[in-house]
């Protein structure tokens, strides 16, 4: 495909948008004929499929996804120069999609995030929640501009992105205070036979936890793996089980779920990292937010 028909490409961004020719037709006041053709003109072009159905819906192949991701930076840029030709203001700003790994605790990873709404250019900031693997991706295709991890990119994954480590943490075990006056004695021996709330296995926090359990002859009672951050949180405000979180972040786990300080496990570290491609290091909210990682957090 010599030349990009952006024509072509509006109505498919649109057609992406809505899910459905149908709708897309109902808002750009066109024929369905009109824009199916179109649709089909742009695919032979390019080579490939761009949509796949799912029930009533229309949801974008591999190649798809690519196309979109491209098609919303070009139309914001389009919105963007109309505004400033119109002597308006940048309406949305920049962009920025985060994907963050669901193992993480919510409250790290806002005062990770935090700086990129500090930076002079108004910033419009994405978050998406899922397995790591998934994240990086999804990054690959270019659908995410930076993932934020408790492990780092390893060369077997075979992407092309950067680590960059943000910080770590020790951590600190809470509970409800019912069982916080019970283990907090004699801590961290007390832990033995305590019921406990951990992350799932596929977890660098969880690996590291049973390192230390097994190093110090510990055995907990594990009442749940749970593997979003949050939702195990909100079962230990409940008293089902202890559980850990980053030292860093203690006062505003205690204020926030009603839970106490236990005791903190120095030699088990939370770790951060930043995982961006190579051609967006220099998106201004992402560096703001790897310069102040460790002010902000650590």
């Amino acid at each position: 495909m010599e030349r990009l028909n952006y024509q072509h490409l509006f109505y498919f961004w649109n057609v992406a948008r809505e899910e459905s020719i149908t709708r897309a037709c109902e808002k750009l006041h066109l024929a369905q004929p009109t824009i199916s053709g179109q649709l089909a003109v742009f695919e032979q072009a390019i080579g490939s499929k761009l949509f796949q159905k799912s029930g009533r819906k229309l949801i974008l192949t591999d190649t798809g996804r690519v196309v979109y991701h491209y098609a919303d930076e070009i139309f914001s840029l389009g919105r963007e120069l109309n505004n400033t030709l119109k002597g308006r203001s940048n309406g949305a700003g920049l962009r920025l999609v985060v994907g963050i790994s669901d193992a993480l605790p919510k409250l790290a990873v806002y005062r990770l995030i935090e700086p990129a709404f500090r930076i002079p250019e108004a910033v419009q900031v994405l978050c998406y929640e899922d397995k790591a693997e998934r994240l990086l991706t999804e990054m690959s295709l270019h659908s995410v501009d930076l993932v934020i991890s408790d492990s780092p990119l390893t060369h077997a994954s075979g992407a092309k992105a950067f680590n960059h480590l943000l910080g770590e943490s020790s951590i600190t075990v809470f509970g409800a205070p019912s069982l916080a006056t019970v283990y907090r004695p004699d801590f961290p021996r007390s832990l033995t036979g305590a019921p406990f709330l951990l992350p799932t296995t596929n977890t660098a926090l969880r690996r590291s936890l049973d390192q230390w359990f097994d190093n110090q002859g510990i055995s907990p009672i594990i009442r749940a793996e749970i593997e979003d951050s949050a939702l195990l949180k909100t079962f230990g405000s409940g008293g089902t089980g202890l559980f850990v979180a980053p030292t860093s972040v203690a006062t505003e786990i205690q204020n926030q779920y009603g839970v106490e300080s236990i005791g903190i496990i120095d030699s088990v570290l939370e770790r951060f990292y930043a995982i961006t491609m190579r051609r967006k290091l220099k998106h201004p909210a992402i560096t703001a937010i790897l310069e102040n990682a460790k002010d902000k957090l650590f």
